[in-house]
């Protein structure tokens, strides 16, 4: 597996994960496919200026046009002040194979390695096992429900925060 920014051209792997009902389901349903495009223009230049770090999941290195996902990792005022968020998606095909947590684990080990975003919070939603079990496995503290903006909805979360300058374990 690696990890590549986004790029203008991912249109149709952000059009599968984002419109698509079931990859939406815990997270308010699937957004519209208008402005998908200037979405995915829009991470690739927060990407490309290293505002953000979202990266697309290449689960084979040996076949680069194939994604499998998304491992994002941005910070923004959560009306308290910044937070800095990650969030991961996996397409159905490639789920239950650990691409999230390796993906995860990968990311939050770059934020360690170069001392940046501090603590580092996960919002999923309350009654999404695989990824609070991911949150688990990772090291993440369980801080509370909350309710979550996100695409102009509001959602029920888990709470979700590491330190990965502390907290990561090793391997």
């Amino acid at each position: 597996m690696r990890l590549r920014n986004v790029t203008p051209d991912d249109v149709d792997a952000y059009l599968r994960m984002r419109c698509d009902p079931v990859m939406m389901a815990g997270l308010g349903g699937p957004l519209p496919a208008d402005g998908m495009a200037d979405k995915v223009r829009r991470d690739a230049a927060a990407a490309a200026a290293d505002t953000a770090w979202i990266k697309m999941i290449v689960p084979d290195p040996q076949v680069p046009g194939e994604v499998a996902g998304t491992v994002c990792l941005w910070s923004h005022d959560d009306g308290e002040g910044p937070v800095s968020e990650i969030g991961w998606m996996v397409l159905p095909e490639f789920q239950g194979r650990g691409l999230a947590g390796r993906a995860t684990r990968r990311l939050l080990e770059q934020a360690r390695d170069e001392d940046r975003w501090g603590t580092v919070h996960a919002f999923p939603a309350t009654d999404n096992a695989a990824s609070n079990a991911l949150c688990r496995s990772l090291g993440f503290r369980l801080l509370g429900e909350r309710d979550v903006p996100f695409a102009g909805r509001v959602l029920r979360g888990n709470q979700w925060a590491i330190t990965p300058r502390t907290d990561l374990t090793p391997r």
